[in-house]
């Protein structure tokens, strides 16, 4: 893969069809454990492609993780003031703030922070082989970065409390079944089909891609009379795009629309 940035040195990044950005994950000797260094640099490249007009970011890992979870080694000696002090919120906050959609594409484990991350992505397209989980308690510490509350959200109070409780895993079937996932296919097939949903939402119309990104977003945050609206608010905003008039005139006109970002 060509990189958007030489300083990269635990991601790899590329540009793999028109519009589409990737980013992989690569620490493989410690199953893309994430460290502060590693998620910085999935956000410095998330904004590099965002600043480049990129409309939709790939996030993977590898055939056997797309993150096994923090990179505990350099987590055992750490005292609460480095935790409290850490750049990772202000790194998650961040990563929170991109306004283009970011799909997570996970072949094998997909643990702790490494659940937290994908989570965090607007949806999530699991290989068939895909093991999620929140194990922190197994190492006497708690989910830091989303695990109690997106978990919750996506599963429910009764099945969150069982896995972050019981530190287990649970495959990619259930996570389909319960939510947390948007689709399953093939393991050997994962990156390719999650190109072909990056390019059919390239595709469309960017700044109303972008409001509904931020309408679901403000869901998880808002009451439903406020979120409804913010939604509301972006839906009379799209009609003063020169997209909006460009796809319902296709649609009229029976052909494919050709959108500007305008």
């Amino acid at each position: 893969m060509s990189k958007i940035n030489k300083t990269f040195e635990n991601i790899l990044t590329s540009l793999p069809l028109e519009s589409v950005g990737m980013i992989q994950l690569n620490r493989p000797k410690v199953l893309n454990a994430l460290d502060t260094q590693t998620l910085h640099e999935i956000v410095l490249a998330l904004e590099e492609y965002e600043n480049a007009g990129i409309r939709v970011v790939i996030l993977t890992g590898n055939d056997k993780a797309f993150a096994a979870g923090a990179d505990i080694k350099a987590m055992v000696e750490a005292k609460v003031s480095d935790q409290i002090n850490d750049l990772r919120e202000r790194i998650w906050k961040r990563f929170n703030g991109i306004s283009i959609p970011i799909i997570a594409a996970v072949n094998g484990f997909c643990l702790g922070g490494g659940n937290e991350l994908a989570m965090a992505c607007d949806f999530i397209i699991a290989g068939d082989s895909a093991r999620f989980g929140q194990p922190e308690i197994n190492i006497a510490t708690t989910p830091g970065a989303g695990g109690t509350q997106r978990l919750t959200r996506a599963l429910g109070k009764s099945r969150a409390s069982y896995y972050c409780l019981t530190g287990e895993m649970f495959s990619a079937a259930e996570a389909y079944e319960w939510g947390l996932v948007a689709k399953i296919v093939p393991a050997r097939t994962l990156i390719q089909e999650a190109k072909v949903t990056a390019k059919k939402i390239a595709a469309k119309a960017p700044l109303s891609t972008r409001l509904i990104k931020e309408g679901i977003t403000a869901s998880f945050n808002s009451t439903l009379e406020d979120g409804l609206k913010l939604e509301r608010r972006n839906f009379y905003l799209t009609f003063a795009l020169e997209d909006q008039k460009e796809g319902m005139n296709a649609f009229l006109e029976k052909r494919e629309p050709n959108y500007k970002g305008e």
